[in-house]
């Protein structure tokens, strides 16, 4: 049994002890009064180690607070010019006495003493259900408890980055469980969050247990991304992985303008496009609710696959007679008439969708176990296209998931592979009055039960619907500045109320708070630089280190040979036509 005082006390800063609290609402922890346990050296969201009689606890600090054993303390305090001059003897002896220093914690985890590795052994460590005693010890977090519960010890888990203030630890992430539920990442314009997402993105490539499919609004993920507050380009999942992903675009010109050569060029046929389309585009539009539902009427008289092509060819005085024959208002008729008369300007969109550029072209690459990156280019800042392709896809990826897992489960076929969908700007499909309409809500409901997840990046929580967000098996928000989006983040989590404290109090930029399903307990990382390391720690074994397809013009190329086995692998999935 290890002694009260905690498994070599020597070598562990020592804090204070627990002198009140409960389960529910975290401990009270009196710092010492001594060098060592000042509060200007504790950070809220840095870890403490409690050792109890039987049990020792892991827990995060929510807040810190100034005390007086006496309230004449505060109406009266100690004379002196400076802060611990030599004249302010008062001070100095009230202090830690009369006056103190104190930690709200918030115990999470916890594993027995008789452990020879104590807290070491938190592979296997349980939730909290337990607290300690009063007078419980309390130490600043070693790095081997950091690296213990968070499995740093395992050489294939996702090096994240660093817990606050211990730069020399690591956070480290199994993305298999990650990946096996949806996943948010939030946080404010220019706070790190693109940064963090393209990293778990590469960590997903590396790892190779699921696919993902990019919806690549802002053109940050396929080729090459940009760092704004360096002024510098950064590698995108493309250069990194050049025989593990696909790159297609919406906007072939955008893409030429970069110098860079896309996989695959993606049209979208009129014959795809379904009313269920247009009730989620409703709010973007400006359509009223009759004027959409009128959608409806129109597939039910052209037929399901024409519907969109002849509505749109008819012209004014025709539009009036259409609205006599099916029985619907003028107004609303002439309304989506004009409204969906602008994307004649969409250059992505004809006739029919076929070949690899549509909805078969890539999912044919995801069942082969490529991860898809799709560019929108300059359709990127118009919103209604970048809804209106997303939504469609990803209803028809949907479809073949749903299909393949059922044969699946009737013993005739295999399992598809899991699929990740990342999509920004989430609350865009997934606002409380279109979330159910979207396939996007219909996947975060399912919990994975088709092999399908999401990714949702977005500077907006608050605008999601709540059940999506309550179906978020892992969150990573980084710094939020208004109220409401802060509760949403929290929405659901256990200890919400005392990680509001910790969340508020990020930094601006590169801090992120890591709470759910794919951490052992909630943690604030500095994300790690997305730089040359993590460039080398992301090369595959036996990789090349570029690939032709897609190189910018005055990029090196591979040796013959196996530039010439880089352009097979790319016929085969890419026949000549």
């Amino acid at each position: 049994m290890i002694a009260r005082n905690g498994p070599n006390p020597g070598a562990l800063r020592r804090l204070g002890v627990v002198v009140g609290g409960s389960l529910s609402r975290g401990l009270d922890v009196r710092l010492d009064g001594s060098a060592d346990a000042s509060l200007e050296d504790v950070a809220v969201g840095s870890f403490v180690t409690i050792v109890g009689r039987r049990q020792r606890y892991f827990a995060v600090v929510t807040d810190l607070e100034l005390r007086a054993v006496d309230d004449s303390v505060r109406h009266f305090p100690p004379g002196g010019s400076t802060y611990g001059g030599a004249g302010d003897f008062a001070a100095e002896v009230m202090a830690g006495t009369l006056a103190y220093g104190q930690l709200s914690v918030m115990p999470s985890m916890t594993a027995p003493l008789d452990s020879d590795a104590g807290i070491g052994a938190a592979i296997s460590a349980e939730q909290a259900k337990t607290i300690p005693e009063h007078f419980a010890p309390v130490y600043a977090a070693s790095q081997a408890d950091i690296d213990a519960v968070f499995s740093a010890q395992d050489t294939n888990a996702f090096a994240l980055g660093s817990p606050q203030g211990m730069e020399a630890a690591s956070i480290r992430l199994d993305l298999g469980t990650l990946a096996s539920r949806s996943v948010g990442v939030f946080g404010a314009s220019g706070s790190g969050k693109t940064f963090l997402a393209r990293m778990l993105l590469a960590g997903l490539v590396k790892d190779g247990q699921a696919v993902s499919l990019v919806f690549d609004m802002e053109s940050e993920y396929g080729w090459q991304g940009q760092d704004n507050d360096r002024r510098r380009q950064v590698k995108g999942l493309k250069q990194l992985f050049p025989s593990r992903v696909v790159t297609f675009t919406l906007d072939e010109e955008s893409s030429r303008r970069r110098g860079v050569t896309p996989d695959g060029v993606v049209r979208i046929g009129y014959d795809e496009i379904e009313p269920a389309d247009i009730e989620v585009l409703r709010d973007l539009l400006n359509l009223s609710e009759v004027a959409a539902a009128t959608a409806w009427n129109l597939e039910r008289h052209y037929g399901s696959g024409d519907w969109l092509r002849s509505f749109l060819a008819l012209s004014g005085p025709d539009v009036g007679e259409l609205a006599n024959e099916i029985g619907v208002n003028l107004a609303a008729l002439q309304t989506l008439h004009r409204r969906l008369s602008a994307w004649s300007r969409f250059g992505f969109l004809a006739d029919k969708g076929e070949g690899r550029g549509s909805a078969g072209g890539i999912i044919e690459n995801l069942q082969h176990g490529n991860h898809v990156v799709l560019e929108f280019g300059q359709y990127g800042r118009n919103t209604a296209a970048y809804v209106l392709v997303s939504n469609l896809l990803t209803r028809r990826i949907h479809e073949t998931w749903v299909r393949r897992k059922e044969l699946a489960d009737g013993g005739q076929g295999d399992e598809p592979r899991p699929l990740v969908i990342f999509i920004e700007e989430a609350h865009k499909f997934l606002t409380p009055e279109v979330a159910s309409q979207t396939i996007f809500g219909s996947i975060a409901r399912e919990l994975r039960k088709y092999n399908v997840t999401l990714m949702i990046v977005d500077q907006r929580p608050s605008g999601i619907d709540s059940e999506v967000m309550s179906q978020l098996g892992t969150r990573l928000s980084c710094a939020l500045n208004d109220d409401r989006d802060l509760n949403a983040v929290l929405m659901g989590a256990r200890d919400a109320g005392q990680l509001r404290g910790v969340l508020s109090r990020l930094d601006s930029k590169q801090q992120a708070l890591v709470f759910g399903h794919a951490v052992p307990m909630p943690v604030v990382v500095r994300p790690r630089d997305y730089d040359e390391s993590f460039y080398a720690d992301m090369t595959l074994a036996g990789a090349p280190a570029a690939a032709t397809a897609g190189i910018p013009s005055g990029a090196s190329a591979l040796p013959e040979t196996e530039a010439q086995r880089m352009q097979r692998e790319i016929d085969e999935l890419f026949p000549p036509e």
